[in-house]
């Protein structure tokens, strides 16, 4: 059996354990921003694509080599990461701390969902924009595959409970389930609360309860 096939067994493995106990693997999210086409030549020059530095959990999704500095009424924040590939609008994903250091109160949205959210400045290496809308902190959320959907109970747009076992153990409720095949099982959370409950990535939470069904899920 060669290398490929191991890995997909084992993490098959991993995966049928998770479902049967209903722990979902939490990754902490740091600030980081979802370019436009149009903002990426903006920023970078004309015809410009993003250069791949890693690739993220989310499959087609990776962390490019590209940065920018955001800036705010108040202050600055550099090395602000890119993620690609390139979407249909530019979103910036911060903290509630990191609004603060920008002078700026980013409001608690799912992703996709900027209509009406906060204005901020781009700088990049050949430009610099300002967007109306598009400054958010992004709810906590869990991606799941529909496989892990239905092992789980869950469907997309419900609201669950999370519980984290540790010195700081805590209950996260109004977590979103956002459900497709693309998507590998993983929760996402913020720095901020990441370092409230001293949670590592990797770490298990499990799903204790569900709060709400068939919430709108966001993009």
């Amino acid at each position: 059996m060669d290398k490929e096939k191991i890995r997909e067994l084992v993490e098959e493995i991993v995966k049928n354990t998770l479902q049967k106990a209903k722990h979902v693997p939490i990754a902490a999210s740091n600030r980081h921003i979802h370019l436009s086409p149009e903002h990426v030549e903006r920023l970078f020059g004309k015809g410009y694509e993003l250069n791949k530095l890693k690739d993220l959990s989310q499959p087609n999704q990776f962390a490019a080599k590209e940065t920018v500095t955001l800036i705010g009424p108040k202050g600055k924040i550099q090395s602000v990461r890119v993620l690609g590939p390139a979407r249909g609008s530019t979103q910036v994903e911060v903290s509630l701390y990191d609004g603060f250091t920008l002078g700026v109160k980013p409001p608690i949205r799912n992703s996709g969902d900027i209509s009406g959210s906060e204005s901020i400045s781009i700088q990049g290496p050949r430009g610099q924009i300002t967007i109306n809308e598009g400054l958010i902190c992004a709810a906590r959320h869990i991606h799941m595959h529909t496989s892990d959907s239905e092992a789980f109970g869950v469907s997309d747009g419900d609201l669950v409970q999370v519980k984290v076992d540790g010195s700081r153990g805590v209950i996260f409720s109004n977590v979103l389930i956002r459900v497709s095949p693309k998507y590998k099982l993983e929760m996402h959370i913020d720095l901020d609360e990441a370092n409230a409950a001293s949670i590592k990535n990797g770490q298990q939470g499990e799903i204790v309860a569900i709060e709400a069904k068939g919430q709108v899920s966001g993009g």
